[in-house]
């Protein structure tokens, strides 16, 4: 009798410690769990919320030409070149510039598309959404060399088969759509004219989808090209309804 009281107090306190070591071992895992699923979360609320990248480099090659599209956000690459970059928490790093053998230099800036005040800041801001919906991409190209100028865009995810309008401004964008100031000109003029103006209005494609390119003679001031916005109409004016930082190079 006394061995079986005794084998069944020995059962009963190893199942104890089973169930203590057991309940430890789920309190030891759960923070990780938690981490991991946290950590997921943020991923995924960066990628719907957007933001922007930079890159600028010097031109590649003998015959003058930007380096090549590698497709989406731009990569980033240290050291010491012309432009101030702000950085947001989007991950957007500072630019970074340099002349080529040929004489030229090119820069792309891409963002993404969100509202004033999104969690996650964005260079890139819609003020109608209905025209440029969150989400939707923008990006814009400078390159020059000794004799000309060029300055293009591609954006993504707009309204399809619609005729924009697209103006380089002479700040950068805020809530207010008016922050962004007025076109940039190259001589003072009380007039408004894509020879004078970075005019870069664009129609989009069934996809919703649009691209334009100008070229000129004339290059930026320093720091007198900030921004280009997004109309909702074609020619000299319209209502804004988008901007997007951007910085030009002289």
């Amino acid at each position: 009798m006394t061995a079986q009281v005794d084998r069944t107090a020995g059962a009963a306190a190893a199942g104890a410690a089973a169930a203590e070591a057991a309940g430890a071992g789920r309190a030891s895992r759960a923070p990780g769990t938690v981490r991991r699923r946290v950590l997921v979360g943020a991923a995924a609320l960066l990628m719907l919320t957007g933001g922007a990248t930079i890159a600028h480099g010097a031109a590649d090659g003998t015959d003058g030409a930007p380096a090549p599209d590698g497709g989406g956000h731009a990569a980033h690459s240290t050291g010491t070149g012309a432009g101030t970059g702000t950085g947001t928490g989007s991950g957007e790093a500072g630019p970074v510039g340099g002349a080529s053998r040929s004489g030229g230099f090119w820069m792309r800036a891409d963002g993404v598309f969100s509202p004033p005040g999104s969690f996650v800041p964005s260079d890139a801001l819609t003020y109608d959404t209905a025209l440029v919906p969150a989400a939707a991409r923008i990006e814009i190209t400078q390159y020059a060399d000794r004799t000309s100028h060029h300055v293009g865009t591609r954006l993504r995810g707009l309204v399809p088969n619609r005729a924009y309008g697209m103006h380089v401004h002479t700040s950068p964008c805020a809530a207010d759509p008016a922050s962004a100031g007025p076109h940039y000109q190259h001589r003072a003029s009380a007039t408004a004219d894509p020879v004078n103006e970075v005019w870069l209005d664009f129609r989009t494609d069934r996809n919703g989808n649009g691209e334009a390119e100008v070229r000129h003679e004339w290059g930026f001031r320093d720091g007198g090209a900030r921004s280009v916005i997004v109309h909702d109409a074609q020619g000299g004016a319209g209502k804004r309804v988008a901007c997007f930082t951007v910085p030009f190079s002289s």
